[in-house]
């Protein structure tokens, strides 16, 4: 065991334990159910819930995921390039964070049906932002002086661009992915929550309406293990990618 872990341990083993005694003392499951009622719950029911459900939830978070990567960064590139294309949609992708997503999410169930493309809309409308104004300041935080060097040298912008600016945001880019993760996830949830047949989401709505405590929170916890797996997955490759960014 690495010895940087064991604080993390301490305090959610310590936290794990404050729930069990919390649960126990309230004894109202249907509200707070313990963990180990939680993990009875995702083994009884743990057919349903990895074989359907949550292939369901991560199909619309890897969907939603890659169209807000792909949309992110075309419009970081085009802000950068050009200042008055910045000056006129900044504040439109600014205004975009403004929306509550439980609010507008019906609209596109209504729009684009009960399919899995109104969740992915509402897991894109919540996860570009971050990877597109994170990205945008890696490029424009660019040292102004390598640069120039870089032009003194012949560069083209092009090859300014690519050379330095993008190695410069790749930090970024990883960052905003790594936040991207978890609201992407939070995102699916929500969709399937307001209207769907499928997923993790749909099926926590319908353990709350039969007032089972342990099947509300078991899809919670698979979704919050899923996501921390694949935030360490991205930090790890990160650290692998960019080995230089440890010795600035």
């Amino acid at each position: 065991m690495n010895k940087k872990n064991l604080p993390s341990i301490i305090i959610n083993v310590s936290l794990l334990m404050l729930w069990q005694v919390l649960a126990n003392i309230i004894n109202a499951h249907y509200i707070l159910p313990s963990p180990l009622q939680i993990l009875q719950k995702i083994w009884e029911l743990r057919i349903p819930l990895f074989t359907v459900h949550l292939p369901y939830t991560m199909l619309i978070t890897f969907l939603g995921l890659l169209i807000s990567i792909i949309l992110g960064l075309f419009f970081a590139i085009i802000m950068d390039l050009s200042e008055t294309v910045k000056d006129a949609i900044y504040p439109i992708i600014i205004a975009s964070q403004t929306i509550p997503t439980t609010a507008i999410a019906p609209l596109f169930i209504l729009w684009f049906g009960y399919g899995i493309w109104s969740k992915v809309v509402v897991t894109v409308l919540i996860t570009f932002f971050p990877i597109v104004i994170a990205t945008y300041d890696g490029f424009r935080y660019t040292k102004a002086e390598m640069q120039e060097l870089l032009f003194t040298y012949g560069a083209s912008k092009r090859q300014i661009f690519f050379m330095l600016k993008v190695n410069t945001a790749i930090p970024n880019f990883f960052s905003a992915i790594k936040m991207a993760v978890p609201m992407s996830i939070i995102g699916a949830a929500i969709g399937e929550w307001l209207g769907s047949q499928s997923g993790l989401g749909y099926f926590s709505k319908r353990m709350l309406t039969q007032l089972d405590g342990a099947g509300v929170f078991a899809p919670i916890i698979i979704l919050s293990v899923v996501a921390m797996t694949i935030v360490y997955i991205i930090d790890f490759l990160e650290k692998k990618l960019i080995k230089w960014r440890d010795k600035i």
